[in-house]
């Protein structure tokens, strides 16, 4: 298990860093290799299925992820969490964006439990370690463009 968590502080407000980080599309323009496919028609929300095919070459694997949970942060903070469903990722991962308290913008928090099959217990720090650098720099990337709008 490889349980870590990502903390970014944004100028924006709750409902746009929501609508960044939750247009699926999107991530795959911040991480590297990898395609997305949402499987479930628009718009987002429980139930939605999507998948992150990561690939160099013929070699590759699928990372199919549905929304499980999704209170969108319109009103405040908002969460989403995703349950992953392949055969050789899984695990979950929780988004959550909420206004600052006395502050303007938001924060976020992403918490992932990332597993991959076969991989042994020994390499768990090694695989925190990339995880955490590569979806921080996915979020840090997802924050910084806005995604097309009416998408939400």
């Amino acid at each position: 298990m490889a349980l870590f968590r990502i903390d970014r502080e944004s100028s924006l407000p709750a409902d746009e860093v929501w609508r960044r980080l939750t247009a699926w599309e999107r991530h795959a323009d911040v991480v590297p290799l990898t395609r997305i496919v949402v499987r479930t028609p628009p718009p987002s929300g429980e139930g939605t299925v999507f998948v992150a095919r990561s690939a160099l070459g013929p070699v590759g694997f699928d990372d199919v992820m549905e929304v499980v949970t999704w209170r969108p942060a319109a009103e405040g903070g908002g969460l989403c969490r995703l349950e992953k469903r392949g055969s050789f990722v899984t695990g979950w991962a929780e988004i959550r964006v909420s206004p600052r308290p006395g502050a303007e913008g938001s924060a976020v928090a992403w918490r992932e439990d990332l597993r991959v099959r076969w991989l042994p217990k020994a390499f768990d720090r090694v695989l925190v370690a990339a995880a955490r650098r590569m979806f921080g720099r996915a979020v840090d990337g997802l924050l910084s463009s806005p995604p097309p709008h009416p998408h939400a």
